[in-house]
Formats: C-alpha cells, structure tokens, sequence
C-alpha cells in the first residue's frame, strides 16, 4: 500500500476523479481516498512516479507520503 499527500480533495467528485485517473492506468487498482486527511492510500503495481503523476494532471498536487 502506497500513501500519498494529496492538496484541493474536497469533495466526492475529487475523490472519483483521483480513484478513475489512477483506475485508467490499473483497473484492479484499489484506491482510498481520505478527504479530511488529504491523503490517497493505492494498493497497485503501478510505481509511486506514475500515481502521482495521474493524480496531477487531474488538478490536484500530489506527492508520495
């Protein structure tokens, strides 16, 4: 389990944007997202460059924790 810190989730529509960016690049990814922590935990094979690059581009700065 990968943790990141993640600025600007606010919301539910925050939490479905990261939890499908990173989906796209890993269907079977699994992804929680804690919006008053500001934290994104991801099971995945994907590399920690990769989650926080998708988590980015979605508009929301991420960096691993």
């Amino acid at each position: 389990m990968q943790t990141f810190k993640v600025q600007g989730i606010s919301c539910g529509h925050c939490v479905r944007s990261i939890t499908q960016a990173i989906q796209a690049l890993e269907p079977s990814a699994q992804v929680q997202v804690d919006i008053a922590g500001g934290e994104v935990k991801v099971e995945s094979a994907l590399s920690a460059e990769r989650i926080v690059a998708a988590i980015s581009a979605e508009g929301y700065p991420a960096r691993a924790a």
